[in-house]
């Protein structure tokens, strides 16, 4: 199979010779050797921004996954899920580097024509604004509870920094907007650093407290009968390898969607220097690597102190047996400021898509850019405030574009554009990645109604 490295030549000669201000459309793929006039991002600072928009709250629900599915079952799962979204990134990359196009909007209209590249612009669109809101809502939720706990007032009345909505207005002007604002997604590499950092404290301190709660729990450490912590018998404190219940198809989307980066990938090898398949290869195949190793860690250790009485939110458990442990509220904190460094770098990717769907190849303004992060920054927000519950409209909206995005998306186009030969590894992986994208879709749909019926 032959690749047009010439014409991937040429367009990085064009892109390196304007920055990013100059035209934030036009591709900055490069696949050659060509030497760029301005260092790009470096391959750590791309790692740190894959890995963020890899990791996200959802590592919170991962032990309660391993709960649903056992040790091994879990642990099977997870390999098969990450390899296949390590291979839909390949498929990616390798169509970038055949056509030399940087853009999935872009890859979609190469292969499915105009329809395409709408297509995937929504999709990213409304897979990016419900990320965005769900992680503006835990924030709204949970961080003043989370400072209140570090605050001994014995006043009675109301404070300011109990107001989650003044919390929130306050966190996305004074922290997301001027990130957001940032004309390239690899000056995110130092907040994503720390959001990683986050991350990996709070693996740390649930295998420190695996062996902090005794199991089972001493009769001491349960408020009722009727309200159980953890496991209270030794017969419930023997991890089982597999376990299926009618809870363990939630474990397979809430798995599928951890490993979701697939709308950033392409925005950051733009932005990578001397951009190459290969080394942008490397970037995700060690990102999902360290993310992988995390995601293990805290849901085994976090299985192993809880056992079947895991919550579906890891920290709750904690927060029912030690509320006032230092350690669990400082973790609780970090998760929500990686939470909130995670905003940004999931912006970017729905700003380009909205102009590219608006205003096409057109050049870079900042008042094309300052407009774009406004509208949808003040429309993520709005919904984050007024929407009592966003859960269930975009976790029907959301289901369905995330396996699109990460598992049908990249098969189809792959299979529409490349000409070698059907019956090659790749064109088999493709079609296989189709079809589990479309089971994934099915059975989080069928979850997702499942969960509607019981809750009315």
């Amino acid at each position: 199979m032959s690749i047009n490295r010439n014409a991937a030549a040429d367009l990085y000669r064009e892109c390196v010779a304007r920055d990013v201000e100059e035209n934030e459309t036009t591709p900055l793929l490069a696949n050659g050797p060509v030497q760029s006039g301005s260092k790009g991002a470096s391959f750590a600072s791309s790692v740190f921004n894959l890995m963020n928009a890899i990791m996200g709250s959802g590592i919170l629900g991962l032990a309660y996954s391993m709960a649903n599915t056992g040790i091994a079952g879990f642990c099977i799962l997870l390999v098969f899920v990450a390899g296949l979204a390590a291979f839909s990134i390949h498929l990616l990359l390798k169509l970038c580097d055949q056509t030399g196009i940087n853009s999935y909007e872009e890859v979609g209209e190469k292969a499915l024509q105009k329809p395409g590249k709408v297509l995937v612009g929504i999709s990213i669109l409304v897979q990016n604004i419900g990320a965005m809101s769900s992680y503006l809502f835990i924030l709204k939720s949970e961080l003043p509870a989370a400072i209140n706990s570090f605050v001994s007032s014995h006043s009675e009345g109301y404070t300011w920094y109990e107001d989650g909505r003044l919390l929130l207005i306050l966190a996305t002007l004074c922290v997301v907007l001027p990130l957001a604002m940032l004309p390239k997604i690899g000056f995110l590499g130092y907040t994503s650093s720390i959001a990683f950092c986050f991350m990996l404290y709070f693996a740390i301190v649930v295998v420190i407290k695996k062996w902090s709660i005794p199991c089972p729990l001493p009769q001491n450490m349960t408020i009722s009968a009727a309200v159980q912590l953890s496991n209270s018998s030794d017969a419930e404190c023997t991890p089982k390898l597999f376990i299926i219940t009618s809870k363990s198809g939630y474990a397979i989307p809430t798995m599928a969607f951890s490993f979701l980066c697939h709308t950033a990938i392409l925005p950051i090898y733009c932005e990578l220097d001397q951009p190459s398949k290969s080394k942008m290869q490397n970037i995700t195949n060690v990102s999902i690597s360290l993310s992988f190793l995390v995601y293990l860690v805290s849901a085994l250790f976090g299985y192993l102190t809880f056992y079947a009485h895991v919550d579906s939110e890891l920290l709750l458990g904690y927060d029912k047996i030690m509320p006032h442990d230092i350690m669990v509220m400082v973790v609780r904190l970090a998760i929500l400021f990686s939470v909130l460094l995670t905003v940004p770098l999931i912006l970017f990717p729905a700003r380009k898509a909205a102009t590219l769907l608006l205003f096409g190849g057109r050049p870079f303004t900042w008042l094309v850019h300052i407009t774009s992060t406004v509208i949808i920054l003040s429309a993520v927000l709005l919904l984050a405030i007024f929407v009592p519950d966003i859960s269930h409209v975009f976790g029907v909206v959301g289901s369905t574009t995330s396996t699109c995005l990460m598992f049908v998306f990249p098969g189809i186009f792959y299979l529409k554009i490349n000409r070698g030969p059907l019956r090659s590894f790749s064109s088999i992986g493709a079609v296989l990645l189709v079809i589990f994208g479309l089971i994934m879709g099915i059975l989080s749909l069928c979850t997702i109604a499942y969960t509607w019926a019981r809750d009315f």
